[in-house]
């Protein structure tokens, strides 16, 4: 049937619906006729009437070109265009049906008539259009849809697939909870917590971001976590913008954020280290951040008895207790808003909720802000991280995750060294810990995070340019979102206490040709002395303050493997107890009277080569 409806020409299809239209007209005058007066009449006898309206029939099909509105396209304003065929035949009905029906009977005929043709006409053609449309999805294979977005834009692009014999939308995914539960555009909408399930049970295979007001950091994460579920990733813009005055500023393409690691991805489940988290009191610090909140999504998901969110941030904080707070599982979700700096509240959080397992992810990350406020940085980072990790061993927590990163590494700014030094604290602890297990997972940067590179390009992209490079050789590891918290609950399974986890990251990517690839991918050209008639700009600006050339992963080099094949364990060496206790108390002080200098000078003394820039860099800072 797909093979003959294919075959058809364009003049052979417009006769069909032309014959179907005129066909409808004696059908309906006899239904006329038998409900105004009882009886049904000889074809002989209104032959010459039926003429008529065929007649009239044809030249007001012709006229409203109904013939010629695209079948599967078939929608209410065809619909009205139907009525008005209708009526138009109808009028004829009434004007020329005295001269062939039984005085007395004409107006209830042509009422009849009119009514009767009208349902049978629209009728035929809804009839005739759900028909096609599923002899087109049978003769074809369809891709499977989840929209993101059961707003304006999303209900106009679930309209507007409900045509296409190659796309099927499943379901609808929203943040809003007061569309859950309910169906919009004729499809279901799920709260985002069970997006993993939704994917398996309904076999989707792409989902569509149909939310074009939020910020490109937010659909960033949203892409990465779809993505890291299996599925092909894109953006739409609002149909408004699509025919609206100015440049377009996003297109519907791609916005997979993982295509640009240079690697394949950390693609593995929790299923082997589920159970450490299934049933057990977790707390995560920095529970709003864009690591940390997908650490909540992700725990969420191996069912723990209870989700502790630390958070200083209140909005973030509240963004994601509701969140989960949608899942409507089983987990109790418990959120404290406070400062991981507060030693009294730490330990009542952790006391009060029985923590079994810390996630701690809160930290100043912004290399440039916490240049500029480095004792904030400092408090935060360092003795933050240590306040949580000595209440976690005085309360019995039974494992201690720290997140870190590769900042930490031969650090040249204050906060790669306030991250050193919380590292250095907390093997210290854990080589004096008998009953808490400390480790530290440490990874390059976080694709769609915030602030993170990607985000800032697009913003630049969407704003004509130009893109700001600080140096055309600067190159970083990179990893999204979900792979970071896989990384992070999978490290804190494995752990026997004191270990330092590393993602196998590849080869480090160069940051101008991602600028380049961004460009492009956004339908632009570069503009640069090879192609001046480009449309967008990279101007490199110089290495700013505590900024490096190249990151690097492990102090040592000395990577040992795991149970899985791309995560590593890193040997460093240590501070003894007694020059870790020195390094802090000289921090303390210096924090505690406001003293910059002191502080950097503490840094200097028990941070190997801090302040002074990598042979390259020194070269590529001294460079024209």
């Amino acid at each position: 049937m797909y093979a003959f409806v294919l075959s058809l020409s364009r003049l052979q299809k417009q006769l069909i619906l032309l014959g179907v239209d005129l066909g409808l007209i004696p059908v309906s005058l006899l239904l006329a006729t038998f409900i105004a007066t009882g009886s049904v009449p000889a074809l002989a006898d209104i032959w010459p009437f039926l003429t008529i309206l065929i007649a009239a029939g044809a030249a007001a099909s012709h006229g409203l070109d109904l013939p010629r509105i695209q079948l599967k396209a078939y929608e209410h304003r065809a619909a009205l265009r139907t009525i008005a065929y209708a009526a138009l035949v109808g009028a004829v009905c009434g004007l020329t049906g005295p001269a062939f029906l039984v005085s007395g009977s004409v107006g209830p005929v042509v009422v009849s008539f009119t009514m009767v043709l009208i349902v049978l006409s629209v009728a035929s053609r809804l009839a005739m259009h759900g028909l096609l449309l599923e002899i087109y999805r049978r003769g074809t294979v369809r891709r499977r849809v989840l929209i993101y977005g059961a707003g304006q834009t999303g209900v106009q692009l679930a309209a507007a697939l409900t045509t296409d014999n190659t796309v099927e939308p499943v379901a609808f995914a929203d943040d809003n909870q007061s569309l859950q539960g309910m169906v919009v555009a004729g499809l279901p909408v799920y709260p985002p917590i069970h997006l993993d399930r939704l994917i398996a049970d309904k076999s989707i295979d792409r989902a569509v971001l149909a939310m074009p007001s939020i910020g490109r950091q937010k659909q960033a994460r949203i892409a990465a976590r779809l993505a890291a579920l299996g599925c092909e990733v894109s953006a739409l813009p609002s149909f408004a913008s699509l025919v609206g005055e100015g440049d377009l500023l996003d297109r519907v393409v791609p916005v997979d954020p993982g295509r640009y690691l240079g690697r394949d991805g950390l693609e593995c489940g929790l299923d082997e280290i589920g159970d450490i988290y299934a049933g057990a009191s977790v707390m995560i610090t920095g529970a709003g951040g864009s690591i940390g909140a997908e650490l909540c999504r992700q725990v969420f998901g191996c069912r723990p008895k209870r989700l502790v969110l630390f958070e200083i941030g209140e909005h973030a904080l509240y963004q994601i207790e509701r969140e989960l707070s949608e899942g409507g599982d089983s987990t109790e979700i418990v959120a404290v808003l406070g400062s991981v700096a507060d030693e009294s509240q730490v330990t009542r959080a952790l006391r009060d909720n029985r923590v079994d397992i810390v996630l701690h992810a809160a930290a100043y990350k912004h290399v440039p802000m916490v240049e500029r406020n480095p004792l904030i940085g400092l408090q935060n980072n360092t003795i933050g991280t240590l306040t949580v990790a000595r209440a976690a061993r005085s309360e019995g927590v039974g494992r201690f995750v720290m997140v870190s990163t590769d900042k930490a590494v031969n650090p040249t700014s204050i906060m790669g060294a306030s991250k050193r030094l919380a590292e250095m604290a907390v093997m210290d602890l854990s080589s004096r810990s008998e009953d808490t297990r400390y480790c530290i997972v440490r990874f390059g940067n976080v694709l769609g995070s915030s602030g993170s590179v990607i985000p800032v390009f697009a913003e630049q992209i969407a704003r004509g340019g130009p893109l700001t490079l600080t140096h055309s050789e600067m190159t970083r590891y990179f990893m999204t979102i979900p792979e970071a918290a896989r990384l992070v609950l999978l490290s804190g399974g494995y752990s026997a206490g004191g270990e330092i986890f590393v993602l196998d990251m590849g080869r480090p990517v160069a940051i101008g040709d991602l600028a380049r690839q961004m460009v492009e991918a956004a339908g632009r050209s570069v503009r640069d002395a090879d192609n001046p008639d480009g449309d967008i700009e990279i101007v490199v600006t110089g290495l700013r303050r505590g900024e490096k050339l190249t990151e690097e992963l492990t102090v040592s080099g000395d990577l040992r493997a795991t149970r899985h094949p791309k995560i590593l364990s890193a040997r460093e060496p240590r501070l003894s107890e007694i020059e870790i206790a020195s390094a802090l108390r000289d921090l303390r002080e210096a924090i505690e009277v406001g003293d910059e200098a002191a502080a950097r000078a503490s840094i200097a003394r028990w941070i190997e080569n801090f302040g002074r820039p990598s042979e390259e860099t020194a070269m590529a800072e001294a460079a024209p």
